[in-house]
């Protein structure tokens, strides 16, 4: 099989005709240029030019495979420099996994910087709870995932990359939400409670748990769900009363009312919430790198 050395060298003396000219074109001397030429005519079977002591003529072969030779060599050019911008994390493909609330908070960030730092990489995009997404990074499916800290699972890193608050989701007719400014927790004794998922939701289910035990607030949990989407729906029905991320008044539905939790409280130290991105350490795709760095840097009043 002809190799790129003899194509190019083949293109270069078919522009120049004159192999004296096209050699000092490619940096070499004549003899070895010819050479490949005749290697060239040997595997093709055909003759690709006329030669005599005062001109060089393509002949008919040589001018049928001239436009061929270029676009091999044109793409073999493309080639390196795609197999390059992969390598460099450039461009390639990356699929990352986010819980709902990322969604309204880290995630929409990452998209714009992609866009403008990595316009060549492919996002590939999966909404999943934190524990569905450790298990895609162990076997390998997702490249990050945006996820709560939950216990370390061997081989995949994290970074934490945002912290926010919890606020109290009350429904509109309650008489907690009427009053305005914080709410203590001592509030939601006896009240009716929407709980995070003890297994989809761990995180949060042992949050508020933790938040309710310190302050000796004994709500009376009448529902479970996964997502914080999902508890808003039920407070919007008039079920009951939930915490939820900060963030998440950003997508609040009609008749849902949210106060701040007393900050003077002695809970207050553990009303903390953060989320983190997380990656295979054996991971070989080059971008996830860059995209961990992308999520790491702290967010500008411009963006």
């Amino acid at each position: 099989m002809f190799s790129l050395v003899q194509l190019e060298c083949f293109v270069a003396v078919a522009e120049e005709l004159h192999f004296g000219a096209a050699a000092e074109r490619l940096r070499i001397t004549q003899p070895p240029l010819s050479r490949q030429i005749q290697l060239l005519e040997r595997e093709l079977g055909a003759l690709l030019f006329n030669r005599t002591s005062r001109r060089v003529e393509m002949t008919a072969a040589g001018q049928s495979l001239l436009p061929s030779a270029r676009r091999v060599l044109d793409l073999a050019a493309k080639m390196a420099v795609d197999v390059r911008r992969v390598a460099s994390g450039a461009a390639g493909t990356l699929t990352v996994a986010y819980t709902a609330m990322a969604a309204q908070s880290a995630l929409p960030l990452f998209i714009r910087r992609a866009a403008e730092d990595m316009p060549d990489v492919t996002l590939v995009l999966r909404e999943l709870v934190t524990t569905d997404q450790m298990d895609q990074l162990v076997k390998g499916t997702v490249d990050l995932g945006l996820l709560r800290p939950l216990v370390a699972r061997p081989g995949i890193l994290t970074r934490q990359i945002m912290s926010e608050r919890m606020v109290a989701a009350i429904p509109a007719h309650s008489h907690l939400a009427v009053p305005t400014g914080p709410i203590s927790l001592l509030e939601f004794d006896h009240e009716r409670l929407l709980m995070y998922s003890p297994t989809e939701a761990r995180y949060f289910h042992d949050l508020l748990l933790r938040l309710f035990a310190a302050s000796g607030s004994q709500p009376v949990v009448i529902q479970y769900a996964s997502q914080v989407p999902a508890l808003l729906a039920l407070v919007q029905a008039g079920l009951g009363l939930t915490l939820v991320p900060e963030s998440a008044q950003r997508f609040a539905p009609e008749g849902v009312v949210f106060r701040d939790l007393d900050s003077t409280s002695p809970t207050d130290r553990l009303n903390i919430v953060h989320l983190d991105v997380a990656w295979s350490e054996e991971s070989a795709n080059p971008v996830v790198a860059k995209a961990v760095e992308m999520l790491s840097r702290p967010e500008t009043t411009e963006e």
